[in-house]
């Protein structure tokens, strides 16, 4: 079916990101992997062809785009070579860079965005630590008011962009008696005294995805680098998830649609009795289901990016997207692995790449669980 949420101008970016793409990353994907990190130069490139300021205003550098779409369009491009380049690149531009843009200082915006822009400094963001999951409220990372000053104390884990990365905003408790009422954001760079960091996690995929645990020993900061608004980091964040979970989204059905597409040229090559695999019946039927889910998801998450470009997506609407991508991604791509028989379990084949990249968008951005209690409080159950 024919998308029609694209003009010729998202058609034009389109065309300049698939030349970025086919430049700078597909020829060093195996360069990526075995580093277990996109390098510096991923970075800077990208920097220089506009693609880490798209929310970013002109006069720090960025493109200021306005329009979600452009967002998507780079996601679904980057989701075609492998799930953690969208995921990478989605951390630092679409998912940490709003707050500084949006809530950040004027000497914040200054201080930090031009680099933003220009791949110099890498961002990530300290939510999830380890004792408290998809339970942002229950954070334990202290900032404890000295003088002029806050001392931070504690840890954070799973954070993309971990092992690399210059800047962080980070959640932590400012106030112990308010619960959620007593989070804020700081804007934590890696050169502070103090902060560091643990080895590249060894995941299960997504190995091109540098992921670190970040700890923070008598981190000293001052008020010019609290993010937004003292003690209102919690709402902060839920304002911020809908478009993070909305990018999964994206990237996860672009992410399948390309493996299903090989899956389907690989049917049509591979023979067995003497014949293509894809003319056995039931793999011609499953093939058939396979294609009509993902047009299914993408049209639903097509209709999320139109909505939320125009201001309109909501909360709920962006859990929807998100638990039920993933689920779809995951089948999907199942599905892929056992057309390919034995080769599906080969990483020299990118289905079974894509199939172990797949399984963590069922859990990160709030796991599948959270995303459908929050449809089901919507419904009032």
């Amino acid at each position: 079916m024919k998308r029609e949420i694209y003009d010729e101008d998202h058609e034009a970016f389109r065309a300049s990101v698939k030349e970025f793409v086919d430049r700078s990353v597909l020829p060093h994907t195996e360069e990526h992997i075995a580093a277990k990190a996109l390098p510096r130069e991923f970075w800077i490139e990208a920097g220089k062809q506009g693609l880490l300021g798209l929310e970013v205003p002109e006069q720090y550098g960025g493109a200021e785009a306005g329009d979600f779409r452009f967002n998507a369009i780079l996601q679904e491009e980057l989701a075609k070579v492998g799930a953690a380049y969208p995921t990478c690149h989605g951390i630092h531009a679409d998912i940490t860079a709003p707050y500084i843009v949006e809530l950040g200082t004027e000497e914040q915006k200054q201080r930090w965005l031009p680099g933003v822009v220009s791949g110099e400094i890498l961002l990530g963001i300290g939510m999830t630590e380890p004792s408290g999951g998809s339970d942002l409220a229950a954070l334990k990372t202290t900032a404890v008011r000295d003088g002029d000053s806050w001392i931070i104390n504690g840890s954070k884990t799973f954070i993309t962009n971990g092992y690399s990365g210059d800047l962080f905003v980070t959640a932590v408790r400012t106030d112990p008696e308010k619960g959620p009422k007593g989070i804020t954001l700081f804007g934590i760079e890696a050169t502070a005294e103090g902060f560091s960091r643990g080895r590249k996690l060894d995941k299960v995929g997504m190995e091109e995805s540098d992921t670190a645990e970040l700890f923070f020993e008598n981190v000293r900061v001052t008020d010019a680098e609290i993010i937004g608004e003292l003690n209102m980091g919690f709402i902060h964040m839920m304002q911020k998830l809908p478009q993070e979970r909305l990018g999964c989204a994206v990237a996860n059905v672009a992410h399948a649609k390309q493996i299903l597409a090989e899956t389907v040229q690989y049917a049509k090559e591979r023979q067995a009795f003497g014949a293509p695999i894809g003319t056995f019946q039931h793999n011609k039927f499953l093939l058939a289901d396979l294609v009509t889910r993902i047009e299914v998801a993408e049209a639903y998450i097509d209709k999320c990016v139109l909505a939320h470009a125009e201001k309109r997506l909501t909360a709920i609407d962006a859990a929807k997207a998100k638990w039920y991508s993933s689920q779809v991604q995951s089948e999907v791509l199942d599905h892929c692995v056992q057309l390919h028989g034995g080769y599906g379990f080969m990483n020299e084949y990118r289905v079974a790449r894509a199939w172990r990249d797949a399984r963590v968008t069922k859990i990160w951005a709030g796991s599948n669980e959270i995303m459908k209690e929050l449809i089901g409080r919507d419904l009032g159950l």
